[in-house]
């Protein structure tokens, strides 16, 4: 049985809001290493902190390759592999580009010149990747890795195993609205996850009922900004063409045991768009998704339709 002590924590890190609920005789403790895990893969994945594996990758663009921590050559070997999968729509490489639209600051589009000079420098293909000494480099200077679309989720693997270590039966981690789900509720239902309206502020399109595992998703309401001309530009960029992927789609969750694999195939199929997205699913068994196209129809895919509830007045449609 689940012992009734619980824990329950919100912080920022990560870049992000963080969220977790936990039950079990070993709750406090395992709250404390949640935290320290939490912060020692941002102190080793961010790009943006000093002493970091990424930003030592970055620093060393066209110099030399650096030696860094087997799991970060391990999540650059997954990212590869996402890359080669979805033929180049996934690319870590993707730093220039990010750095040049700033969405935190931006209130208009960058010049098309400086987004082609940007982009010659995204290519997943020159990252040298050496796992048995774990070094990783980066051949021309200022190219630069950015891990937002998968870093979030091998965090969320990661908290999952300390739970499970520590003899959690039951709890929740919200990641910045990556959600990692371990047992069922302490009351024996499933945990509900509820996925929000891309066009709609504090509305859920419905919720998913899961047990063990991940729910991501990637929309173009997370991060964004409107300029001038009423255009509005959101920061999933499109590896290929240096602007914001317009495929179709603004919002896309995926359903999925692995949360780092979840994470990657969020953005990948948000990048991608409905058809490709779907093909690409395919190759991961037991996936399903929850796809909000440009008129805002909701696609749920048959594996997970008997877990999906609609909000009041949503339709969807069976993929």
């Amino acid at each position: 049985m689940v012992h009734p002590r619980g824990f329950k924590d919100h912080h920022f890190g990560m870049n992000t809001d963080i969220s977790f609920s936990i039950t079990g005789e070993h709750s406090a403790e395992a709250s404390d290493a949640l935290r320290h895990e939490l912060v020692r893969l941002e102190c080793m994945l961010s790009r943006y902190l000093d002493g970091s594996d990424i930003q030592n990758i970055n620093r060393h663009a066209g110099i030399k390759p650096v030696c860094v921590n087997p799991e970060t050559c391990m999540i650059l070997s997954a990212s590869l592999s996402f890359s080669k999968l979805s033929k180049g729509l996934f690319d870590v490489t993707i730093g220039p580009l990010v750095d040049l639209w700033n969405f935190k600051q931006a209130t208009r589009a960058p010049d098309k010149i400086r987004i082609n000079k940007e982009l010659s420098l995204v290519n997943y293909r020159s990252m040298m990747i050496k796992q048995g000494v774990s070094m990783v480099g980066l051949p021309q200077s200022n190219q630069s890795i950015d891990l937002g679309g998968i870093a979030k989720g091998y965090a969320g693997d990661c908290c999952r195993k300390i739970l499970e270590n520590q003899k959690i039966a039951s709890g929740y981690i919200s990641i910045g609205g990556n959600v990692i789900t371990l047992g069922n509720k302490s009351d024996g239902s499933c945990w509900k996850v509820g996925i929000r309206h891309p066009r709609e502020s504090n509305s859920l399109l419905g919720a998913v009922s899961v047990t063990d595992t991940s729910v991501v998703t990637s929309g173009d309401y997370e991060r964004y900004f409107d300029d001038a001309e009423g255009n509005r530009w959101h920061h999933i960029l499109h590896p290929k063409t240096g602007y914001p992927a317009k495929s179709g789609l603004i919002s896309v969750t995926v359903v999925y045991e692995n949360s780092m694999t979840a994470d990657a195939l969020a953005t990948t199929i948000f990048v991608a768009g409905k058809e490709r997205g779907l093909k690409l699913l395919s190759h991961f068994q037991g996936a399903g998704a929850v796809l909000v196209d440009d008129v805002q129809r909701v696609s749920v895919t048959n594996n997970i339709a008997s877990v999906f509830q609609a909000a009041e007045g949503i339709d969807i449609s069976i993929l």
